[in-house]
């Protein structure tokens, strides 16, 4: 979990216009990961993100200082992201049988053409973590916030129980469930973290260009392709790990992608409009 500078936060809340942009532009890309690992789906990610940036600009001035800002700020995002529209992905994988069924429909080992493709590294990751997305899909949303913020951000309890609304034995009860849940299908399901299981990432790739459910040209999951790492270096780091720490390897290995819209710079737009509307009315009432 990363903090931003107490200086920062206390000159955005003074009305720094500058420093408010600084603030939002630190903080976007750790929401819009947020919301991408709530949400799986990449449009509904940045939708949620700016709804939830639009809520922490127009809040900022309850930040007391008495918790993190981050533990504040993941309060206001996850109060948010709990009662954001359900994505299509979420309506379509409903449980962890039904996903791990999916995931052996149609596996095939991927052919040389495809083997030999330039982005084919690409189309490996996009599996890898559109799958491993996927997965907090089959936990509810409560469960998936505590797994997410206790297990992947490797919040300290009583943040996350802070940062969840919760009391602290309600937060570990629920990480607990979901990391249970989690764990016992990486280990049944997946082929990085358990050698002996069926599914491979390569076979998963024909059949998810297949679908559509990958579109080469477009990939939602995957940072760009000169930042990703070779796949057989991530799959040899996680299975080198002991069986109990590889599934949150798996999640914390992966490589999103940033938001494409700079929210700081429709917040410029934004507040110019609002002092230009301000400016207006003062002419008219005085």
């Amino acid at each position: 979990m990363n903090d931003v500078p107490v200086d920062l936060v206390a000159r955005a809340q003074s009305g720094d216009r500058s420093a408010l942009a600084d603030l939002v532009r630190a903080i976007q890309p750790q929401l819009f990961a947020l919301c991408l690992r709530m949400l799986w789906q990449r449009q509904d990610a940045e939708d949620a993100c700016q709804e939830i940036l639009v809520r922490v600009v127009t809040r900022l001035s309850t930040f007391r200082g008495e918790s993190r800002f981050s533990t504040w700020l993941y309060r206001v995002a996850l109060r948010h992201l709990i009662d954001f529209r359900r994505s299509c992905a979420e309506k379509a994988v409903s449980t962890f049988e039904a996903f791990a069924e999916d995931l052996h429909r149609g596996a095939q080992e991927p052919t040389q053409e495809l083997r030999e493709r330039p982005d084919y590294n690409g189309l490996l990751h996009e599996v890898r973590t559109g799958c491993s997305l996927a997965m907090l899909l089959c936990l509810d949303r409560p469960h998936r916030a505590a797994y997410v913020v206790g297990e992947i951000f490797e919040f300290d309890h009583l943040e996350a129980a802070r940062a969840l609304g919760v009391s602290a034995p309600t937060f570990r009860k629920r990480l607990s469930r979901a990391r249970a849940r989690v764990r016992e299908f990486t280990q049944r399901s997946c082929g990085l973290v358990n050698a002996g299981a069926a599914c491979r990432c390569a076979r998963r790739v024909a059949p998810a260009l297949a679908l559509g459910r990958i579109d080469p040209a477009q990939l939602q999951h995957t940072t760009p392709r000169a930042a990703v790492r070779p796949f057989e270096e991530v799959e040899h780091a996680i299975r080198a790990l002991q069986s109990g720490e590889r599934t949150v390897a798996l999640f914390r290995a992966q490589s999103l992608p940033d938001p494409v819209a700079d929210f700081a710079l429709t917040l410029d737009s934004i507040l110019a409009g609002l002092d230009q509307s301000a400016a207006r009315l003062g002419e008219e009432t005085g």
